[in-house]
């Protein structure tokens, strides 16, 4: 008997550890279920984005490429009008509309279906009214532009191009705004058919305003601008008629004229998040200008920008399915769930950074010759492509943690890290090494550097100190606007 009850006093520790090791087991293999899934999640949103992106950025590019055989001072007022629309216009556009990333974003995690369609609606009627004194800006292109000093008969040429680039302006800001709206939903395959089909349209029709009509390089902006309204129109289409956004759009309503003040609120930080960043790069190629020798610099740093512009696409789409991501689960009241999708999209900003650091890095001394013939500025590309693998690396990084804020809401503390970082270090970190120490263009490109670096760890701090309940109540509080909260689920 004795015997009997030792075995089972020790049967009894052991059977204990055993269930131990079964429970501990049975969590990793949720946690690696959990962490896969994700990982599909963020994968099947990036993807379709970064090619949605890709196609947008390139309607401009294209209508440079078909006014370049027009010569060379047709190709620089078109040069210098699609930068003045980028500062003053579609930068801000971009930006406000992303404040739809938050607001549709938790609505469509609590279940309040209806209210993504206000909340489109709200952005439209802000956006479109913003969108006017724009055009006012733009109009009057050539008398700014000379006021700045640029070159009389290049400013009349960008004022020409900018006045046709109206009419994509207003569909910009409407089309961004249905982009967020499908995003936050999931919904990413149509957004890139669409693009897909604007683009290939926009080929034949850039080719015959330019070549076929008296319009010359005026052609080349007012396809843009056809191109713009033809994806909206193509993407409205679908909201209107797809069974997928049945419950999200249930047609207009009187209710989308109430609370505008408070989109508005959060558009404008969401707005100089980025447009601080974009301003900071186009202000390094004024800078270059300043330089001895400011035809290579320029030519040189215009290079490596747009190397950058396209590469940043891809973390570009991973921001988005961040933002997305942690606005549905807070929206959801899944703060754990918020938690891992950042775990997440860390690892896959990390592993692109490198990969696409490497092959800038191995790529280096032939990228220059895609550019130009000019041994010189092939030279000076090589040298300044390991600083871009760098910068590229830091933006990976940034571009999602911009993406997590975004999806938080957290938009006004993020527009004052990218002001400090860009115009307090940044900057003047730039013209400090390039005017005082003479290290010319790589000093601008150091300068932006130590921007992200200053950028990259500021959010990250934020990130990590982050109270996901807290927030996860923040967004339901948002969401039912002071209604009856549902309570918070914790999902480990």
């Amino acid at each position: 008997m004795g015997e009997d009850q030792n075995d089972r006093s020790m049967e009894t520790p052991l059977m204990n550890i055993i269930e131990r090791e079964q429970l501990d087991d049975i969590e990793s293999k949720n946690w690696r279920k959990s962490l896969i899934e994700e990982m599909k999640k963020q994968a099947w949103l990036a993807g379709p984005l970064v090619s949605v992106n890709l196609l947008l950025f390139s309607l401009q590019l294209i209508s440079i490429m078909f006014v370049g055989h027009l010569g060379e001072l047709p190709l620089s007022g078109a040069s210098m009008a699609t930068s003045f629309a980028t500062v003053t216009g579609f930068s801000l556009l971009m930006g406000m509309s992303s404040a739809l990333d938050t607001f549709c974003g938790q609505s469509y995690g609590a279940r309040q279906y209806h209210m993504l369609g206000i909340h489109l609606q709200r952005a439209m009627i802000i956006l479109t009214i913003v969108s006017i004194p724009l055009a006012l800006i733009w109009a009057n292109s050539r008398s700014i532009l000379i006021a700045c000093g640029q070159d009389h008969q290049i400013a009349a040429e960008a004022g020409h191009y900018a006045q046709f680039l109206i009419p994509g302006l207003f569909a910009y800001g409407l089309l961004y705004s249905l982009l967020r709206f499908l995003q936050t939903q999931n919904i990413v395959f149509p957004m890139m058919i669409s693009a897909g089909i604007s683009t290939l349209l926009h080929l034949p029709v850039c080719w015959i305003l330019v070549f076929k009509t008296s319009l010359g390089n005026r052609g080349a902006a007012l396809a843009t601008g056809i191109s713009y309204w033809i994806n909206f129109i193509l993407l409205a289409l679908y909201v209107k008629f797809s069974s997928a956004c049945s419950k999200t759009w249930t047609g207009f309503s009187i209710e989308a004229l109430h609370n505008l003040l408070t989109f508005f609120k959060l558009s404008i930080p969401s707005a100089c998040m980025v447009c601080l960043e974009m301003w900071s790069f186009e202000l390094m190629v004024l800078l270059a200008g300043l330089l001895p020798n400011p035809t290579l610099e320029t030519s040189v740093l215009s290079i490596c920008l747009n190397t950058a512009a396209t590469v940043w696409m891809i973390p570009f789409g991973l921001s988005g399915a961040i933002s997305t991501r942690v606005s549905n689960e807070l929206g959801a009241g899944r703060p754990q769930a918020a938690r891992l999708a950042v775990s997440v999209v860390l690892l896959l900003a990390i592993s692109e950074g490198v990969l696409v650091g490497t092959v800038v890095i191995l790529i280096r001394n032939i990228w220059g010759y895609a550019y130009s013939n000019e041994e010189e500025v092939v030279r000076y590309v090589a040298v300044i492509l390991p600083l871009l693998a760098v910068s590229n690396f830091l933006d990976a990084l940034q571009s999602v943690l911009s993406g997590i804020v975004r999806g938080c809401g957290s938009q006004t503390i993020g527009a004052f890290i990218n002001l400090g970082s860009y115009y307090i270090f940044g900057i003047p970190t730039a013209i400090l090494l390039a005017f005082v120490l003479h290290i010319g263009g790589k000093g601008l490109w150091l300068g932006i550097i130590c921007a992200l670096i200053v950028q990259t760890v500021s959010l990250f701090v934020l990130t990590i100190t982050i109270n996901w309940e807290e927030e996860a109540k923040r967004a339901r509080e948002r969401v039912y606007d002071g209604e009856a909260i549902l309570p918070v689920e914790s999902v480990s």
